[in-house]
């Protein structure tokens, strides 16, 4: 009866269109994006405002009632999906979903955290401005939630993740009381820097409910192609050489295996390979200027050109036209979809410095050889700064259970040889409920009784997302 008379105060707070009890509405809340969990909760919360964010959780608080904060549920990590027992509200963003600012002066843009990323994106292009956080959800993950992950996505070799995007939050802490930091300052010097504590924290600190964001100039020229290349170390040697034939000007350098391109170009309608001849790997790299007249075009030709004659480079091809651009990344972006039309895939999101990718990805692959004869290497990322989606597909006619049934020996064999090559097993996804174990093994003992500290300190009784990033005590 305490919980029936909780519930009923809840839906009080946000009204007739701020809940979802029946099943067959609480079910696109309750199941993570590649159906790896399940949960269930006594209650879809819709909040309309920071106020109504506020009071169901202090009213959660005192009932001792765990909330999962939820946004646009595109996650890898089953960081937004409530626990089986069903002992929790889901608190869903997507209705805060107003642009409450914008400050073409200061290039800043205050807005909740239900906003979907492409609307950022819209907003700021209106007024001839950037927002450059682009992933491939971007039509339907949330700001919320981008924020509390600490996305990346390809274009982190220029403007940085998340963290690097954001200067003021607004959050609700765990006992109903509201941070109200929607600062617009680049320049802040007083004592710790409490936002960046919630960014990554995946709602187990407190709900993120807006934040003050940094624009930048409109991209005015571009520079696209896709390169052939006949080992990982020439896209290292490549990056280099561009960074500094371009004054910096890449935005993204994305390294594409062949067998990925190979899966794209068999299950993606309308995605084609334009070179010719089959290559061990691909890049597509991308400069991109605010300055129009910026040559950038001429740039990358010569820098390619200087690459192939000394067998950097196999082969390239230069967009001519945003149609072909557009063909090029539709044949990136469409490369976890193709993995999933081919079958069953263990994948890893791990990041590595840059001057060691080409011996890991040749250790790695050596043993994925030796030890994985039913699956075959699948790895594209953000080579720029050092992330790798590293998976392994399943090979035809291969059995789908015995092969997922060695998900755990990969995952260990590969993480360690990421932690040996001083690298991290989750880049961009974050840790979520799927790498709590891992977290435990690779962090140092220090650091972990830090991040145990912080967590009691704000949410000492532990009802803030229960189970993800950090085991319960």
């Amino acid at each position: 009866m305490e919980i029936a008379a909780t519930l009923e105060r809840i839906k009080g707070v946000v009204g007739p269109r701020g809940w979802i009890a029946d099943p067959r509405g609480t079910e696109p809340y309750l199941v993570e994006a590649r159906g790896l969990y399940r949960g269930a909760t006594r209650l879809v919360v819709r909040p309309a405002s920071t106020e109504e964010v506020a009071a169901v959780v202090r009213i959660c608080a005192e009932a001792g009632l765990p909330i999962v904060p939820q946004g646009g549920n595109t996650g890898l990590v089953g960081g937004g999906v409530p626990p089986e027992d069903g002992h929790n509200i889901v608190l869903a963003l997507g209705r805060m979903n107003r642009i409450r600012a914008i400050d073409p002066v200061n290039f800043t843009m205050t807005v909740e955290a239900g906003c979907i990323l492409a609307h950022l994106h819209q907003a700021a292009a209106e007024i001839d401005l950037l927002f450059p956080l682009s992933l491939g959800a971007e039509g339907s993950c949330q700001i919320g939630g981008n924020l509390s992950t600490n996305a990346g996505g390809v274009n982190v070799l220029r403007y940085g993740m998340m963290r690097d995007l954001v200067l003021g939050l607004e959050v609700v802490l765990p006992g109903g009381r509201v941070l109200e930091g929607l600062s617009s300052l680049r320049k802040d010097n007083t004592g710790y820097d409490i936002k960046s504590l919630f960014l990554g924290a995946e709602g187990t600190l407190g709900v993120i409910t807006a934040a003050t964001v940094k624009l930048f100039p409109q991209i005015r020229a571009r520079a696209t192609a896709l390169v052939a290349l006949p080992e990982v170390r020439a896209a290292v040697t490549l990056l280099g050489e561009l960074r500094a034939g371009s004054g910096d000007r890449i935005s993204s350098f994305e390294l594409i295996s062949r067998p990925a391109l190979e899966l794209a170009t068999r299950h993606i309608p309308g995605v084609s390979d334009p070179l010719t001849g089959a290559h061990p790997w691909y890049l597509l790299c991308e400069l991109s200027s605010a300055r129009a007249a910026e040559p950038l075009d001429e740039v990358l030709e010569e820098a390619l050109g200087a690459a192939l004659t000394r067998g950097t480079v196999l082969d390239a091809a230069l967009v001519r036209s945003e149609r072909e651009r557009a063909a090029l990344w539709k044949l990136r972006e469409s490369i976890p979809e193709a993995q999933r039309h081919e079958g069953a895939s263990l994948k890893h999101d791990i990041s590595l410095p840059v001057a060691v990718l080409a011996d890991f990805v040749a250790r790695a692959a050596s043993w994925i050889g030796a030890n994985v004869p039913d699956g075959r290497l699948v790895a594209y990322g953000h080579v720029g700064d050092g992330n790798l989606h590293f998976n392994i597909s399943q090979s035809a006619g291969s059995d789908r259970e015995r092969f997922l049934s060695r998900a755990d020996s990969v995952r260990c064999a590969v993480h360690e040889l990421v932690h040996e090559f001083g690298g991290s097993f989750s880049a961009e996804h974050g840790v979520g409920r799927t790498k709590v174990a891992e977290l435990e093994r690779y962090t140092s003992p220090v650091e972990l009784a830090l991040m145990r500290a912080v967590k009691r300190a704000f949410d000492p009784h532990g009802i803030m997302n229960p189970g993800k990033v950090l085991r319960e005590q």
